[in-house]
């Protein structure tokens, strides 16, 4: 059996997957992950491997921690991918965009894929029929963008995401509200439809913590998995065991 660690900013996600079926998962705070790995163990005494995936920082006691119970393989750039990198800065290309492309080449092969990351940044990566990551881009998530007109201006409120079905707002909340849903719903279907028009057959993948919520303004055929992610990480475990 295998474990799966992303590792986040302030939040941990946790996949246990046997035989490449995911059979169990969990989140919880950074803070809270010396008694979860312990309670995951006691759960699936099966564990032999676990792969971890850090975005934001873990410290060397934790590694140290989960490296002494499985056979640890932690993600980065020097990390055997089932796929071929094009990326110009290798070095540089995150270790959720890598999981995410995993993830796409194991569940859509032969098939050209998007993969949207709507999490605290909107994530486009391309990955082709032939199993080429062409690269993609990064633009600022939905709460960024929230946190961003409260912050650098003097009188905007900071507000929470809220669905208006109107194309004006008749006050400043509602404004503000259709400034960021409509300019990230326009972004994602533009960067789609130029996508498409170079590769027709595409695949679109809508994944992240706000993907629920912005898939509802889209009018593209796309397909929703919340442990994307997860998956594209066992993949990549799996094909470093060989």
């Amino acid at each position: 059996m295998n474990l799966a660690i992303d590792v986040g900013n302030t939040r941990v996600k946790v996949a246990v997957f046997a035989d490449n079926s995911l059979v169990w998962t969990d989140i919880f705070d950074k803070s809270e992950f010396e008694k979860a790995f312990h309670r995951i163990l006691q759960k699936y005494p099966e564990l032999t491997h676990c792969i971890l995936a850090m975005v934001g920082s873990f410290t060397g006691n934790l590694l140290a921690l989960v490296g002494q119970r499985l056979k640890l393989l932690t993600l980065n750039s020097d990390t055997v991918l089932p796929f071929k990198n094009e990326y110009g800065s290798p070095k540089t290309l995150g270790v959720d965009r890598m999981a995410l492309t995993a993830a796409a080449v194991n569940r859509y092969p032969g098939k050209d894929v998007l993969i949207i990351d709507a999490g605290s940044c909107i994530t486009y990566d391309l990955i082709t029929s032939e199993g080429t990551y062409k690269g993609g881009a990064i633009s600022p998530g939905l709460k960024m963008r929230y946190k961003a007109l409260h912050t650098f201006t003097e009188k905007l409120p900071l507000l929470s995401p809220e669905q208006i079905d109107s194309l004006t707002g008749k006050d400043t909340n509602q404004s503000i509200q259709l400034g960021i849903i409509r300019a990230i719903e326009f972004e994602i279907e533009g960067f789609i439809g130029s996508f498409t028009d170079i590769y027709p057959n595409l695949t679109v993948i809508l994944t992240g913590g706000d993907a629920e919520f912005l898939r509802e303004r889209l009018k593209s055929d796309i397909f929703a998995h919340s442990n994307f992610l997860l998956e594209g990480l066992n993949y990549i475990l799996e094909h470093n065991k060989h």
